[in-house]
């Protein structure tokens, strides 16, 4: 049987998909506006969300041994500027997710999980020549730094693909290869599957953001749903939001990732505008 939290992932999904399907044939960016932009951009920037959020358990009473802060640094960093062929761009990058204790005694650090990558990132475009999405190939890996059984690590070569479905709505779908994962963890697989599928809804312009992932593992519906909202407490505050982040699932982090988590946590956040090429004028 699906799980409570799956259900309520996957229908949430499937509204945030078809909340903004009105606004599907909004103007886009044409080619060479999207080649102005790349070459004006920072190398350095943002890649995924930067945030310090803390919160409690949801499936069990909270204390200060399982109440904790989650925090999240993300940069990305532009080797070249569309001098690739199919006009793609390489890049490295590197996010760091760590979860530490900071309740308990001594606030020690209970994981913190180490994700360098090298990618090609290239725009796609439809026959007008407006972009209608922007893929990505990269060699990932990520560990917990640790050593004999408390080691976790594995490697693998993943795309992830990113296409606006309307003025306000964005899908991502990311799907992996693993390669040398096995020795500690045989079925890591099991909970972090394959795949994963994100829809962020943007509503009231800019001021307030709902967004979904779903994963599941290889084993039963054993994987994880993850539900952000993001609120900007100020009109002038750029792309800095307030986060309330419901994680539930399996794989939140590495050294625990065959065991289930509920976590509510809210906090403050830095949004990541890697993907605003995409947005509609």
């Amino acid at each position: 049987m699906m799980s409570f939290t799956k259900k309520i992932g996957l229908l949430s999904l499937i509204v945030l998909i078809f909340c903004d399907s009105s606004n599907v044939n909004a103007q886009r960016m044409s080619r060479e506006e999207v080649n102005d932009t790349i070459k004006s951009m920072p190398s350095f920037s943002s890649y995924h969300d930067n945030y310090l959020i803390s919160g409690i358990p949801t499936n069990k009473s909270a204390n200060k041994m399982n109440s904790d802060i989650k925090y999240q640094i993300s940069f990305k960093q532009l080797i070249s500027r569309a001098t690739l062929p199919l006009n793609s761009y390489l890049f490295v990058s590197y996010t760091q997710k760590a979860f530490w204790n900071i309740y308990d005694k001594s606030s020690p650090f209970e994981e913190i999980n180490f994700n360098p990558a090298v990618g090609v990132g290239t725009p796609i475009f439809d026959k007008s020549n407006r972009i209608i999405a922007l893929a990505e190939l990269q060699l990932e890996h990520e560990s917990n730094g640790r050593d004999s059984l408390a080691s976790r690590s594995w490697n693998r070569v993943s795309g992830m693909f990113h296409t606006p479905l309307g003025r306000r709505t964005m899908l991502s779908a990311k799907a992996w290869v693993p390669f040398a994962y096995t020795e500690n963890h045989p079925d890591l697989l099991d909970f972090v599957g394959l795949a994963e599928v994100k829809v962020q809804q943007t509503f009231f312009r800019d001021l307030l953001i709902g967004e979904v992932t779903v994963r599941k593992g290889l084993k039963d519906w054993k994987g994880s749903v993850g539900t952000k909202v993001y609120y900007k407490l100020f009109n002038n505050s750029g792309n800095q939001y307030l986060m309330l982040e419901w994680f539930a699932g399996y794989a939140e982090s590495l050294i625990d990732y065959d065991k289930y988590t509920s976590m509510v946590r809210i906090g403050y956040v830095i949004k990541s505008t890697d993907l605003n090429i995409l947005r509609t004028k």
